[in-house]
């Protein structure tokens, strides 16, 4: 893992904390660098950081590449996925999950203002009441 990609991993994990209270879980021991951020109020995910294989994106060259996926309705997905660093969600529901690239391609700025939208999403209908 370069150092641009561990950076932006602990960016994202800092700004779970501090916007949401949400703190990185990591689940797949095959994977121990791999986390979910998940919902305090109702244990939903909303985001999944991953390192996966490029080719499984479509991506030229061998080795691997940090992806986030989160939470999009199929709108945003249809406007940004194929765009330069978005594609329809890895191993998730294609209709409902957007991917991102953590190489650089997408900046931060964006990536934050996903995970807030993913966050939204996210919520259950008792909070989407308030």
């Amino acid at each position: 893992m370069n150092r641009d990609a561990k950076s932006l991993r602990e960016d994202i994990i800092n700004e779970a904390k501090k916007r949401y209270n949400s703190f990185d879980e990591h689940l797949w021991a095959k994977a121990p660098n791999d986390f979910i951020l998940r919902r305090g109020d109702n244990k939903k995910w909303f985001a999944v950081v991953m390192n996966i294989d490029r080719d499984k994106l479509g991506l030229a060259g061998g080795g691997k590449v940090d992806i986030l996926d989160v939470k999009a309705d199929s709108e945003m997905i249809a406007l940004l996925a194929g765009t330069s660093g978005y594609f329809p969600g890895y191993h998730m529901n294609k209709n409902c999950w957007l991917t991102v690239l953590l190489d650089g391609t997408v900046d931060r700025q964006n990536i934050f203002s996903l995970l807030d939208t993913s966050y939204e999403l996210t919520a259950g209908k008792r909070a989407e009441k308030r």
